[in-house]
C-alpha cells in the first residue's frame, strides 16, 4: 500500500502559477496527476517515469511541467499561465504501469482544490 500525500493547492488569478507537490511512501514507476472539475470526468494532465519521460495532456502543454524527485518518491507539477478552465481537483496517482488513463494507476491521493479566478 503506497500513501500520497499531496500540497500546493490554492486560489489564484488566472496568468498566475501554482506548484503541486505530492509525496509517496514508497517507490513508484509511474507518478501523474489527474483532474477532475464539477459534473465532469477525470482527466489526464501529465506523467512521468522513473527515468524521467514524461507525456503532458494538449491542453497543458507549454503551460503544465511535471518533474519528480526520486530520492524523495515526490512528483511536482509547475502550473503557469492558469486559465479559469484549470479550475478543479487534482489528484496525484502513482502506479507500476505507464499510460493516460486513470484506471492504470494504482495509489491515488486525497486531491488538493485549484481554483483559478478570471
Amino acid at each position: 500500500q503506497v500513501q500520497l500525500v499531496e500540497s500546493g493547492g490554492g486560489l489564484v488569478q488566472a496568468g498566475g502559477s501554482l506548484r503541486l507537490s505530492c509525496a509517496a511512501s514508497g517507490r513508484s514507476f509511474s507518478m501523474a496527476w489527474f483532474r477532475q472539475a464539477p459534473g465532469r470526468e477525470r482527466e489526464f494532465v501529465a506523467a512521468i517515469t522513473w527515468v524521467g519521460g514524461t507525456a503532458n495532456a494538449e491542453s497543458v502543454k507549454g503551460r503544465f511541467t511535471i518533474s519528480r524527485d526520486n530520492a524523495k518518491n515526490t512528483v511536482y507539477l509547475q502550473m503557469k499561465g492558469l486559465k479559469p478552465e484549470d479550475t478543479a481537483v487534482y489528484y496525484c496517482a502513482v502506479g507500476p504501469r505507464w499510460g493516460t488513463s486513470p484506471g492504470l494507476y494504482d495509489y491515488w491521493g486525497q486531491g488538493t482544490q485549484v481554483t483559478v479566478s478570471s
